[in-house]
Protein backbone atom coordinates (compact mmCIF):
# COMPACT_ATOMS: atom_id res chain seq x y z
CA UNK A 1 0.00 0.00 0.00
CA UNK A 2 2.75 2.58 0.97
CA UNK A 3 4.45 1.40 -2.90
CA UNK A 4 1.52 2.65 -4.19
CA UNK A 5 0.91 5.66 -2.14
CA UNK A 6 3.95 7.07 -3.53
CA UNK A 7 3.28 6.37 -7.12
CA UNK A 8 0.18 7.87 -6.95
CA UNK A 9 1.25 10.91 -4.58
CA UNK A 10 -1.03 10.20 -2.40
CA UNK A 11 -1.74 9.27 1.84
CA UNK A 12 -2.73 6.59 3.22
CA UNK A 13 -5.69 6.51 5.20
CA UNK A 14 -4.17 4.14 8.08
CA UNK A 15 -7.40 2.84 9.91
CA UNK A 16 -5.03 0.93 12.47
CA UNK A 17 -3.70 4.12 14.12
CA UNK A 18 -6.62 4.65 16.93
CA UNK A 19 -6.94 8.37 16.08
CA UNK A 20 -7.64 7.62 12.59
CA UNK A 21 -10.11 5.20 13.08
CA UNK A 22 -11.41 7.42 15.55
CA UNK A 23 -11.89 10.18 12.79
CA UNK A 24 -13.32 7.95 10.32
CA UNK A 25 -15.34 6.10 12.20
CA UNK A 26 -16.68 10.06 13.17
CA UNK A 27 -16.68 11.16 9.93
CA UNK A 28 -16.23 8.79 6.86
CA UNK A 29 -18.06 10.57 4.27
CA UNK A 30 -15.12 13.69 4.53
CA UNK A 31 -12.27 11.06 4.18
CA UNK A 32 -13.61 9.24 0.68
CA UNK A 33 -14.68 12.17 -0.69
CA UNK A 34 -12.75 13.67 -3.93
CA UNK A 35 -12.14 13.41 -7.02
CA UNK A 36 -8.62 11.14 -6.68
CA UNK A 37 -7.74 7.88 -5.88
CA UNK A 38 -8.38 6.96 -2.31
CA UNK A 39 -6.18 4.48 0.06
CA UNK A 40 -7.31 2.96 3.08
CA UNK A 41 -5.31 0.32 5.26
CA UNK A 42 -6.89 -1.83 7.64
CA UNK A 43 -10.41 -0.92 6.50
CA UNK A 44 -12.16 -3.49 8.05
CA UNK A 45 -11.74 -1.94 11.54
CA UNK A 46 -13.97 1.03 10.05
CA UNK A 47 -16.73 -0.81 8.46
CA UNK A 48 -19.07 1.96 8.43
CA UNK A 49 -16.80 3.60 5.48
CA UNK A 50 -18.09 1.13 3.39
CA UNK A 51 -21.50 2.71 2.84
CA UNK A 52 -20.06 6.07 2.55
CA UNK A 53 -17.74 4.79 -0.41
CA UNK A 54 -21.10 3.12 -1.77
CA UNK A 55 -22.63 6.98 -1.89
CA UNK A 56 -19.89 8.20 -3.43
CA UNK A 57 -19.51 4.90 -5.99
CA UNK A 58 -23.86 6.09 -6.81
CA UNK A 59 -22.62 9.48 -7.37
CA UNK A 60 -19.69 8.35 -9.63
CA UNK A 61 -18.67 5.12 -10.64
CA UNK A 62 -15.00 5.31 -12.55
CA UNK A 63 -13.34 2.66 -11.63
CA UNK A 64 -9.94 2.81 -9.30
CA UNK A 65 -10.99 5.70 -7.48
CA UNK A 66 -10.75 3.63 -4.05
CA UNK A 67 -8.32 1.09 -2.73
CA UNK A 68 -8.95 -0.66 0.22
CA UNK A 69 -6.34 -3.28 1.94
CA UNK A 70 -7.34 -5.25 5.03
CA UNK A 71 -5.65 -8.04 7.07
CA UNK A 72 -9.50 -10.14 6.80
CA UNK A 73 -11.35 -11.01 3.88
CA UNK A 74 -13.56 -8.79 2.62
CA UNK A 75 -16.54 -11.61 2.12
CA UNK A 76 -16.62 -11.83 6.28
CA UNK A 77 -17.41 -8.27 7.34
CA UNK A 78 -20.60 -7.69 8.55
CA UNK A 79 -21.47 -4.90 6.44
CA UNK A 80 -19.67 -6.46 3.51
CA UNK A 81 -22.14 -8.11 1.72
CA UNK A 82 -24.81 -5.36 1.33
CA UNK A 83 -22.66 -1.99 0.63
CA UNK A 84 -20.43 -2.74 -2.69
CA UNK A 85 -21.61 -5.94 -3.84
CA UNK A 86 -21.29 -5.45 -7.73
CA UNK A 87 -18.82 -2.01 -7.22
CA UNK A 88 -15.44 -3.71 -6.08
CA UNK A 89 -12.91 -5.90 -7.03
CA UNK A 90 -11.12 -8.60 -4.53
CA UNK A 91 -7.98 -9.96 -4.39
CA UNK A 92 -6.41 -12.13 -1.94
CA UNK A 93 -3.18 -10.34 -1.35
CA UNK A 94 -0.96 -13.60 0.17
CA UNK A 95 2.42 -13.78 1.24
CA UNK A 96 5.44 -13.00 -0.94
CA UNK A 97 6.68 -16.02 -3.15
CA UNK A 98 10.02 -17.34 -3.31
CA UNK A 99 10.38 -14.96 -6.73
CA UNK A 100 9.08 -12.06 -5.64
CA UNK A 101 11.74 -12.51 -2.29
CA UNK A 102 14.47 -13.22 -4.65
CA UNK A 103 13.18 -10.40 -7.13
CA UNK A 104 13.26 -13.05 -10.02
CA UNK A 105 10.90 -11.45 -13.09
CA UNK A 106 11.00 -14.53 -15.16
CA UNK A 107 8.10 -16.42 -16.80
CA UNK A 108 6.66 -18.38 -13.23
CA UNK A 109 6.29 -22.43 -13.95
CA UNK A 110 2.87 -22.66 -13.45
CA UNK A 111 2.42 -20.18 -16.56
CA UNK A 112 4.53 -21.93 -18.89
CA UNK A 113 2.27 -25.35 -17.57
CA UNK A 114 -0.90 -23.06 -18.05
CA UNK A 115 0.65 -22.61 -21.88
CA UNK A 116 1.49 -25.75 -22.33
CA UNK A 117 4.67 -26.34 -21.38
CA UNK A 118 5.21 -30.91 -21.38
CA UNK A 119 8.88 -30.92 -21.50
CA UNK A 120 11.11 -30.43 -19.00
CA UNK A 121 12.26 -26.63 -18.86
CA UNK A 122 16.12 -27.11 -17.76
CA UNK A 123 18.78 -28.77 -18.75
CA UNK A 124 21.32 -28.32 -15.91
CA UNK A 125 21.18 -29.55 -12.01
CA UNK A 126 20.00 -27.23 -9.52
CA UNK A 127 22.06 -26.01 -7.05
CA UNK A 128 19.90 -25.63 -4.15
CA UNK A 129 20.95 -27.70 -1.19
CA UNK A 130 18.77 -29.65 1.42
CA UNK A 131 19.88 -26.76 4.21
CA UNK A 132 18.93 -23.89 1.39
CA UNK A 133 14.96 -25.82 1.09
CA UNK A 134 14.44 -26.06 4.82
CA UNK A 135 15.75 -22.50 5.24
CA UNK A 136 13.24 -21.32 2.52
CA UNK A 137 10.84 -23.50 3.80
CA UNK A 138 11.02 -22.59 7.49
CA UNK A 139 11.20 -18.78 6.71
CA UNK A 140 7.95 -18.65 4.75
CA UNK A 141 7.22 -15.37 3.11
CA UNK A 142 5.31 -12.51 5.35
CA UNK A 143 7.45 -9.45 4.39
CA UNK A 144 8.08 -8.40 8.26
CA UNK A 145 9.15 -11.72 9.82
CA UNK A 146 11.76 -12.23 6.91
CA UNK A 147 13.05 -8.84 7.63
CA UNK A 148 14.37 -10.55 11.35
CA UNK A 149 16.87 -12.52 11.78
CA UNK A 150 16.68 -15.97 11.94
CA UNK A 151 16.04 -17.46 15.65
CA UNK A 152 14.57 -15.56 18.27
CA UNK A 153 13.82 -11.91 17.09
CA UNK A 154 11.60 -14.03 14.36
CA UNK A 155 10.17 -16.43 16.93
CA UNK A 156 9.04 -13.51 18.88
CA UNK A 157 7.48 -11.68 15.84
CA UNK A 158 5.46 -14.98 14.82
CA UNK A 159 4.16 -14.83 18.33
CA UNK A 160 3.21 -11.34 18.62
CA UNK A 161 1.92 -11.62 15.14
CA UNK A 162 -0.49 -14.68 16.01
CA UNK A 163 -1.37 -13.16 19.49
CA UNK A 164 -2.41 -9.52 17.50
CA UNK A 165 -4.51 -11.57 15.26
CA UNK A 166 -6.47 -13.78 17.88
CA UNK A 167 -6.86 -10.91 19.93
CA UNK A 168 -7.69 -8.01 17.63
CA UNK A 169 -8.59 -9.51 14.14
CA UNK A 170 -10.64 -12.34 15.38
CA UNK A 171 -12.53 -10.58 18.01
CA UNK A 172 -13.50 -7.89 16.24
CA UNK A 173 -15.41 -11.02 13.24
CA UNK A 174 -16.95 -12.15 16.46
CA UNK A 175 -18.05 -12.68 19.79
CA UNK A 176 -15.51 -15.79 20.74
CA UNK A 177 -16.95 -17.32 23.90
CA UNK A 178 -13.43 -19.76 24.46
CA UNK A 179 -10.79 -17.62 23.40
CA UNK A 180 -7.95 -19.41 24.64
CA UNK A 181 -9.27 -22.20 22.46
CA UNK A 182 -8.21 -20.86 19.58
CA UNK A 183 -4.71 -20.91 19.71
CA UNK A 184 -4.75 -24.52 20.40
CA UNK A 185 -7.59 -25.76 17.50
CA UNK A 186 -4.47 -23.46 14.78
CA UNK A 187 -1.53 -25.72 16.49
CA UNK A 188 -3.88 -28.77 15.64
CA UNK A 189 -4.20 -27.59 12.24
CA UNK A 190 -0.85 -26.70 11.56
CA UNK A 191 -0.02 -30.12 12.57
CA UNK A 192 -2.44 -31.60 9.79
CA UNK A 193 -1.62 -29.22 7.15
CA UNK A 194 -1.60 -30.90 3.95
CA UNK A 195 -4.27 -33.83 5.37
CA UNK A 196 -7.79 -34.27 4.51
CA UNK A 197 -9.56 -32.08 6.57
CA UNK A 198 -11.09 -34.27 10.20
CA UNK A 199 -11.94 -31.33 11.88
CA UNK A 200 -13.78 -33.51 14.14
CA UNK A 201 -10.95 -34.83 15.29
CA UNK A 202 -8.76 -31.81 15.50
CA UNK A 203 -11.71 -30.36 18.05
CA UNK A 204 -11.93 -33.97 20.21
CA UNK A 205 -8.36 -33.75 20.44
CA UNK A 206 -8.13 -30.19 22.77
CA UNK A 207 -11.61 -31.04 23.75
CA UNK A 208 -13.82 -28.83 21.98
CA UNK A 209 -17.52 -29.36 20.41
CA UNK A 210 -17.34 -29.66 16.59
CA UNK A 211 -19.97 -27.02 15.85
CA UNK A 212 -17.54 -24.65 18.17
CA UNK A 213 -14.06 -25.75 16.16
CA UNK A 214 -15.99 -25.71 12.75
CA UNK A 215 -17.01 -21.86 13.95
CA UNK A 216 -13.42 -20.93 14.70
CA UNK A 217 -11.98 -22.60 11.39
CA UNK A 218 -14.17 -20.13 9.65
CA UNK A 219 -12.65 -17.63 11.30
CA UNK A 220 -9.34 -18.73 11.31
CA UNK A 221 -9.87 -18.55 7.28
CA UNK A 222 -11.31 -15.08 7.82
CA UNK A 223 -7.88 -14.03 9.23
CA UNK A 224 -5.82 -15.84 6.70
CA UNK A 225 -3.75 -18.27 8.41
CA UNK A 226 -5.78 -21.32 6.63
CA UNK A 227 -7.11 -22.32 3.97
CA UNK A 228 -8.99 -25.09 2.31
CA UNK A 229 -8.06 -26.91 -0.87
CA UNK A 230 -11.51 -28.37 -2.28
CA UNK A 231 -11.84 -32.19 -3.27
CA UNK A 232 -11.74 -32.03 -7.14
CA UNK A 233 -12.83 -34.54 -9.46
CA UNK A 234 -16.16 -35.54 -7.69
CA UNK A 235 -17.78 -36.35 -10.77
CA UNK A 236 -15.52 -38.57 -12.14
CA UNK A 237 -16.60 -41.57 -9.87
CA UNK A 238 -19.08 -42.46 -6.60
CA UNK A 239 -15.44 -43.37 -5.03
CA UNK A 240 -13.49 -39.89 -5.20
CA UNK A 241 -13.37 -37.95 -1.71
CA UNK A 242 -15.31 -34.98 -1.15
CA UNK A 243 -13.58 -33.69 1.56
CA UNK A 244 -11.31 -30.41 1.47
CA UNK A 245 -7.92 -30.49 2.68
CA UNK A 246 -6.73 -27.58 5.06
CA UNK A 247 -3.26 -26.04 4.65
CA UNK A 248 -2.01 -22.97 6.49
CA UNK A 249 -1.42 -19.85 4.44
CA UNK A 250 1.91 -19.51 5.24
CA UNK A 251 4.68 -22.23 5.55
CA UNK A 252 6.76 -20.08 7.87
CA UNK A 253 3.78 -19.49 10.74
CA UNK A 254 3.30 -23.39 10.43
CA UNK A 255 6.83 -23.94 10.85
CA UNK A 256 7.12 -21.72 13.93
CA UNK A 257 4.04 -23.59 15.24
CA UNK A 258 5.43 -26.19 14.86
CA UNK A 259 8.70 -25.92 16.33
CA UNK A 260 10.51 -26.80 13.13
CA UNK A 261 13.83 -25.07 12.44
CA UNK A 262 16.34 -26.00 9.61
CA UNK A 263 19.06 -26.91 12.61
CA UNK A 264 16.11 -29.48 14.06
CA UNK A 265 15.06 -30.89 10.72
CA UNK A 266 19.34 -31.41 10.02
CA UNK A 267 19.07 -34.24 12.30
CA UNK A 268 17.34 -36.60 10.76
CA UNK A 269 14.93 -37.59 13.37
CA UNK A 270 12.01 -39.44 11.61
CA UNK A 271 9.03 -37.83 13.53
CA UNK A 272 10.53 -34.46 12.39
CA UNK A 273 10.93 -35.77 8.47
CA UNK A 274 7.59 -36.39 8.58
CA UNK A 275 6.42 -33.07 9.75
CA UNK A 276 9.04 -31.60 7.45
CA UNK A 277 7.11 -33.55 4.75
CA UNK A 278 3.89 -31.87 5.46
CA UNK A 279 5.45 -28.51 5.42
CA UNK A 280 7.32 -29.03 2.44
CA UNK A 281 3.73 -29.74 1.00
CA UNK A 282 2.45 -26.82 2.40
CA UNK A 283 4.83 -24.33 0.92
CA UNK A 284 4.66 -25.84 -2.43
CA UNK A 285 1.28 -25.25 -2.79
CA UNK A 286 1.25 -21.49 -1.68
CA UNK A 287 4.04 -21.28 -4.01
CA UNK A 288 1.93 -22.56 -6.86
CA UNK A 289 -1.38 -20.88 -5.93
CA UNK A 290 0.57 -17.88 -5.68
CA UNK A 291 1.34 -18.03 -9.33
CA UNK A 292 -2.10 -18.97 -10.34
CA UNK A 293 -3.30 -15.96 -8.48
CA UNK A 294 -0.85 -13.66 -11.60
CA UNK A 295 -2.91 -15.98 -14.25
CA UNK A 296 -5.43 -13.79 -15.86
CA UNK A 297 -7.78 -16.65 -16.67
CA UNK A 298 -10.24 -18.48 -14.30
CA UNK A 299 -8.41 -21.13 -13.30
CA UNK A 300 -9.82 -24.29 -10.96
CA UNK A 301 -8.16 -25.71 -7.88
CA UNK A 302 -8.29 -28.72 -5.77
CA UNK A 303 -6.79 -32.62 -4.66
CA UNK A 304 -7.88 -35.69 -5.81
CA UNK A 305 -8.09 -38.46 -3.55
CA UNK A 306 -10.14 -41.86 -4.36
CA UNK A 307 -11.26 -44.67 -1.66
CA UNK A 308 -7.94 -46.73 -2.18
CA UNK A 309 -6.15 -43.51 -1.17
CA UNK A 310 -4.40 -42.83 -4.02
CA UNK A 311 -4.46 -39.14 -4.23
CA UNK A 312 -2.49 -36.37 -6.08
CA UNK A 313 -1.74 -33.05 -3.67
CA UNK A 314 -3.04 -30.61 -6.68
CA UNK A 315 -5.31 -30.14 -9.56
CA UNK A 316 -5.23 -27.04 -12.12
CA UNK A 317 -7.99 -27.38 -14.04
CA UNK A 318 -8.24 -24.63 -16.79
CA UNK A 319 -11.34 -23.23 -18.19
CA UNK A 320 -11.22 -25.33 -21.84
CA UNK A 321 -10.97 -28.59 -19.16
CA UNK A 322 -7.60 -29.46 -19.56
CA UNK A 323 -5.57 -30.35 -16.50
CA UNK A 324 -2.16 -29.81 -14.55
CA UNK A 325 -1.52 -32.21 -11.91
CA UNK A 326 1.12 -31.66 -9.30
CA UNK A 327 2.67 -34.19 -6.34
CA UNK A 328 4.84 -32.61 -4.03
CA UNK A 329 7.62 -34.98 -2.40
CA UNK A 330 10.28 -33.58 0.56
CA UNK A 331 12.68 -36.20 -0.32
CA UNK A 332 15.42 -36.10 -3.15
CA UNK A 333 14.39 -39.49 -5.05
CA UNK A 334 11.24 -40.38 -6.85
CA UNK A 335 9.88 -44.23 -6.83
CA UNK A 336 7.27 -45.66 -8.16
CA UNK A 337 5.01 -45.70 -5.59
CA UNK A 338 5.07 -42.04 -5.91
CA UNK A 339 3.89 -42.07 -9.29
CA UNK A 340 0.41 -44.19 -8.17
CA UNK A 341 -1.91 -40.94 -7.56
CA UNK A 342 -1.30 -39.53 -10.98
CA UNK A 343 -1.84 -43.03 -12.66
CA UNK A 344 -5.08 -43.43 -11.39
CA UNK A 345 -6.44 -39.90 -12.05
CA UNK A 346 -4.70 -40.37 -16.07
CA UNK A 347 -6.81 -43.42 -16.25
CA UNK A 348 -10.04 -41.12 -15.47
CA UNK A 349 -8.84 -38.19 -16.98
CA UNK A 350 -6.79 -39.76 -20.75
CA UNK A 351 -6.03 -36.94 -22.62
CA UNK A 352 -7.62 -34.24 -20.44
CA UNK A 353 -4.45 -34.42 -18.32
CA UNK A 354 -2.15 -32.47 -20.38
CA UNK A 355 1.04 -32.40 -18.01
CA UNK A 356 1.75 -34.43 -14.71
CA UNK A 357 4.81 -32.89 -12.28
CA UNK A 358 6.54 -34.13 -9.68
CA UNK A 359 8.70 -31.96 -7.40
CA UNK A 360 10.67 -32.59 -5.17
CA UNK A 361 14.46 -31.61 -3.56
CA UNK A 362 16.53 -33.39 -5.79
CA UNK A 363 19.07 -31.82 -8.38
CA UNK A 364 17.68 -33.43 -11.80
CA UNK A 365 15.43 -32.50 -14.24
CA UNK A 366 13.63 -35.57 -16.48
CA UNK A 367 10.58 -37.10 -17.98
CA UNK A 368 10.05 -40.33 -16.43
CA UNK A 369 9.14 -43.26 -18.47
CA UNK A 370 5.68 -42.64 -18.94
CA UNK A 371 5.53 -39.34 -19.40
CA UNK A 372 5.94 -37.19 -15.95
CA UNK A 373 7.34 -34.50 -15.64
CA UNK A 374 9.79 -34.38 -12.60
CA UNK A 375 11.27 -31.20 -11.65
CA UNK A 376 13.23 -29.90 -8.74
CA UNK A 377 11.20 -28.11 -6.13
CA UNK A 378 13.24 -23.99 -7.01
CA UNK A 379 12.21 -24.89 -10.74
CA UNK A 380 9.08 -22.62 -9.10
CA UNK A 381 11.15 -19.40 -7.94
CA UNK A 382 14.53 -20.01 -10.34
CA UNK A 383 13.34 -21.07 -13.80
CA UNK A 384 16.19 -21.59 -15.70
CA UNK A 385 14.62 -21.49 -19.47
CA UNK A 386 16.72 -23.44 -22.12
Amino acid sequence: MSSLAQRLGKVVVDCDDPATRAAVRNDPGRFVAGPGTVLIDEYQHVPEVLDAIKAELNRDLRPGRYVLAGSTRYSTLPQAGQSLTGRVDILDVLPLAQMEIDGNASEPLVHRLLQGMTSPPVAEPSPTTRDEYARRVTSGGMPVALRRPPGRSRSRWFSNYLDLVVERDVIELSRVRQREMLPRLLNQLAARSGQVLNIASAAQAIGMEKSSAENYLRLLEAVFLIQRLPAWGTTLGSRIARHPKVYLVDAGVMAWLLGLTPAKISQGDPAVLTEYGHLVETFAVGEILKQVSWWDAPVAVGHFRTAAADEVDLVLERDDGAVIAFEIKAGTRIHGEDLRGIRALRNRLGNRLLTAVILYTGALSYTHDDGILVLPLDTLWTPRWR
